[in-house]
């Protein structure tokens, strides 16, 4: 099956990798966790529609292609709790509004101007909302690492295995993904839960996480993973 990268690698990119041995994969273990990334009303819109109509009234948005991840995402989070999985989330905190100015601000035009409003729109769809007994974590930087708890919640709980999920796959997902490695916790990235809006940052973002950081999987391996307790 072809990879999203496929196209953007020539003959020696290959030859290198052949050479240098990255890529492989690693077998899953336990404990587990599902760490959702910030896949809110933000970085979706408000509905599945076309990115270039979604993306005027939400500019942060992934367009049908996230809302596409976020269904596919629904059915690993019914398992993760069916086997007492933790389930945790991340999301933007609005209470910070210099911060926004600080490090968004002179890089996005339109930054923070989701239509349905600042509050609302770090809400997660109902589909793959937070239930009781999973944790939200605001953050104010692309890494769930960066200056929160999650480290500490994870290290608690005695986690070794994070299934990660959401946006951008480039962005938020990249940061925190190599911060965990940082932090010694294995990761799988699941390829079809996560969204971007630059088809090409999404493609890279992947081959280079899978080289280096990460294994790749999918909803459907996931589930069937947190099915057996992982």
């Amino acid at each position: 099956m072809p990879e999203p990268w496929d196209h953007l690698l020539g003959e020696r990119d290959r030859a290198v990798l052949a050479a240098s041995g990255y890529g492989q994969s690693r077998k899953l273990r336990s404990p587990a966790a599902v760490l959702v990334i910030d896949l809110t009303f933000d970085f979706l819109g408000d509905r599945p529609e076309p990115i270039l109509e979604s993306v005027t009234r939400f500019p942060n948005s992934c367009g049908a292609e996230g809302w596409a991840a976020a269904e596919r995402l629904a059915p690993v989070l019914a398992a993760a709790r069916a086997s007492d999985v933790p389930v945790l989330y991340t999301t933007r905190s609005t209470e910070h509004p210099v911060l926004e100015e600080l490090t968004w601000g002179g890089k996005q035009t339109n930054a923070g101007r989701a239509a349905m409003g600042e509050s609302a729109a770090t809400g997660f769809p109902p589909a793959i909302a937070p239930q009781p007994g999973d944790t939200v974590i605001e953050k104010t930087k692309p890494s769930a690492f960066f200056d929160t708890p999650l480290r500490q919640y994870l290290v608690l709980l005695g986690i070794r295995q994070l299934f990660v999920a959401g946006a951008t796959t480039s962005g938020c997902v990249r940061a925190t993904v190599v911060d965990a490695f940082s932090h010694g916790f294995r990761t799988a990235v699941l390829a079809d839960c996560v969204a971007d809006r630059i088809e090409a940052s999404h493609a890279i973002a992947l081959f280079d996480l899978q080289a280096k950081y990460a294994d790749l999987t999918d909803a459907a391996t996931a589930t069937g993973a947190l099915g057996e307790g992982r």
